[in-house]
């Protein structure tokens, strides 16, 4: 089994592929990444290299390549499996549609999925227009990336003269892997994310995460929940969107994660991923909250095994983000009583002594995490909140 990623988030997979008796062939562009250590043989190539894996995969002759939870490695595996003959469970031109959020848009679109009005930007002058276009606040984001990264509200209320607006263009195009970048209405209400599994072209939606966000102008994602506290009636337009989504970018087999924003008018697709969520979601808080292996699941629909999918119990789980300031970390503080603390899972720091830190501009901006399970996603959520109370963050 070939797996595009060696990163913390493809471990749960790669072990998972172990387990089921595979050889697994990494490919990664971090010779240092952690997964590494659990490859049978590592290759150290870009995962968006699509030539070079597939010139790999001729060599190795891999029976499977997949990946796990990253966008940019589900266009390579749907190439490498085209080019390999094998049956796709993502066609390469589908996967453009699951990864690249213009062809996104323009297949939701056609396929009459609720989405936000938005315009594919490739210059600065197209950006002016599609910012007067839009009169009210906008958002700003790169065509072809993750993470938060580039990502940038445009509040209709303020002047803005053109220098700002070329710094904000300039800020989102730098983040974009394609130079396109995207200007979208901006919507407001509560976001989740959706879990779901696609077996021969059934869709089965495992869990609805609750997602917060930082305030303006930046929008990470700073922790999630399950499950969603949201009204019953309001959850069930929300699968009703997310089974459309996930129909309309053709998948046949295989997990999904679709990010939906509800609003006045009703559930919109933010964005939606031909994988699984990241952020620990599927690794840590699906098991947790509903006693599913989500990522078991996943690595066994791709060996061809039908996986079992029904729900064990269900608890609330919750993930919370650590934030800091701008600055030097001088040190990161955790109590010992936070270890002790009935319901943390797992405390993880990403962060050292000397790394330096934006705020929360994007996902890599994080400091670590705690993760907690309760009864309900209230009684986690509340835990991981006494938890971070007990992280302190020192600045040189």
């Amino acid at each position: 089994m070939m797996i595009l990623g060696a990163s913390e988030l493809q471990v749960p997979a790669i072990r998972k592929a172990k387990e089921l008796g595979y050889q697994v062939i990494l490919v990664d562009y971090n010779e240092k990444a952690v997964g590494f250590e659990l490859a049978d043989v590592k290759l150290v190539v870009s995962t968006l290299d699509q030539e070079e894996v597939y010139r790999q995969a001729l060599i190795f002759k891999p029976d499977i390549v997949l990946t796990s939870t990253s966008d940019g490695p589900v266009r390579t595996a749907a190439y490498v499996n085209e080019k390999l003959g094998k049956k796709p469970d993502l066609s390469y031109a589908d996967s453009l549609c699951a990864t690249i959020k213009s062809h996104m848009r323009q297949r939701l679109k056609e396929k009459k999925v609720p989405i936000p009005a938005y315009y594919v930007v490739q210059n600065f002058g197209e950006f002016k227009e599609a910012v007067a276009a839009l009169h009210g606040s906008s958002i700003v984001k790169p065509s072809d990336n993750a993470g938060s990264r580039g990502v940038v509200l445009l509040d209709g209320g303020e002047i803005r003269n053109e220098e700002e607006l070329s710094r904000i263009y300039e800020y989102s195009k730098a983040n974009s892997r394609n130079g396109t970048i995207m200007v979208e209405e901006y919507m407001t209400g509560p976001e989740v994310s959706v879990e779901a599994m696609t077996v021969n072209g059934q869709t089965t939606i495992l869990a609805i995460t609750d997602k917060f966000i930082t305030p303006p102008p930046y929008f990470v994602e700073i922790a999630h929940s399950e499950p969603s506290s949201l009204d019953a009636g309001i959850q069930e337009e929300i699968r009703r969107v997310a089974l459309a989504a996930v129909a309309a970018i053709g998948l046949q087999n295989g997990p999904s994660h679709t990010e939906i924003k509800v609003t006045e008018e009703g559930p919109k697709v933010v964005e939606l991923a031909a994988r699984l969520g990241g952020d620990f979601i599927t690794s840590k808080l699906v098991p947790l909250s509903t006693g599913v292996d989500l990522v078991g699941a996943s690595v066994l629909l791709a060996t061809g095994q039908e996986p079992d999918l029904t729900h064990r119990w269900k608890k609330g789980s919750a993930i919370h983000f650590i934030q800091g300031k701008e600055g030097i970390i001088k040190r990161i503080e955790m109590e010992d009583a936070l270890l002790q603390l009935e319901g943390v899972v797992e405390t993880v720091i990403y962060k050292k002594a000397g790394d330096a830190v934006h705020g929360t501009r994007s996902s890599n901006d994080r400091l670590g995490h705690i993760i907690t399970v309760g009864d309900t996603a209230t009684e986690a959520l509340e835990i991981g909140k006494k938890g971070l109370g007990m992280v302190r963050v020192v600045y040189e």
